[in-house]
Formats: C-alpha cells, sequence, structure tokens
C-alpha cells in the first residue's frame, strides 16, 4: 500500500500528480522544477535552478522519514545539455554538503521543454533501510 508525501517545503503538485509516493521500503519523489515554495520564483542561472530541484527534493525526503543519504538514483531532465558541467558542479556540491556517501546512480537526458519554461526538473528515488 503506498502513502502519499506532501510538503510545504517543497512547490504544489502544478498538475494531477502528488510529491511522493511511499511504498515502504522505498519513496519516489515527481519530478521537481526549481520553483522556490516560498515565493513561486524560478532563477534564471542554471546552477541555481539545480540547486533548488535538489532542495525541493530533500525537502520531500525529510518529509518522508529519510535524508538525502538514502536517495539511491536520480533522474535529471535538462533544456540545454551544453549546461551539464555547470549542472555537475552544483549537483556534486549539494550531495556532498549532504554527507552522501558515494552519489547515486544517475541518468541526464536533454528534453525539448519543461513546465512552466524551466532549465532542469529532477526526480529522486530513496530507499528506507
Amino acid at each position: 500500500m503506498s502513502k502519499v508525501i506532501h510538503t510545504e517545503n517543497a512547490p504544489k503538485a502544478i498538475g494531477p500528480y502528488v510529491q511522493a509516493v511511499d511504498l515502504g521500503n522505498l519513496v519516489f519523489t515527481s519530478g521537481q522544477i526549481p520553483v522556490d515554495p516560498k515565493t513561486g520564483g524560478v532563477a534564471a542561472e542554471i546552477e541555481k535552478q539545480t540547486r533548488q530541484s535538489l532542495e525541493n527534493i530533500k525537502a520531500i525526503i525529510i518529509q518522508a522519514g529519510l535524508t538525502v543519504g538514502d536517495i539511491v538514483k536520480i533522474t535529471i531532465f535538462l533544456k540545454d545539455l551544453n549546461d551539464f558541467n555547470k549542472v555537475n558542479a552544483e549537483y556534486e556540491a549539494f550531495f556532498i554538503e549532504n554527507k552522501h556517501e558515494t552519489f547515486p546512480a544517475r541518468s541526464c537526458v536533454e528534453v525539448a521543454r519543461l513546465p512552466k519554461d524551466v532549465g532542469i526538473e529532477i526526480e529522486a528515488i530513496a530507499l528506507r533501510k
């Protein structure tokens, strides 16, 4: 049986979906775009967008009773693959700051367009040990 995860510390869904589902041993987040949940704003720079998307995932994972260290898989949807190195640098810093033992498995794909015309969307899978 699944449980819906919701927190005010991440943006509300902008469509018919939930922030995450908890299946007991696995938590799946919906894709998180870089909307600041307090202001509703989106930064212009891809580094700030990357960080905000990751912070939104962190808030959801924490609401599920887990930590960033429990994330086992990340999928990144990137509007411009030329931003790959900038995204990697921010991604690496985030996981080091949050004391992830290694880095999660990851996919990164370029897409034509994202909701609200943002530059990045990130989703995660976390494992409850």
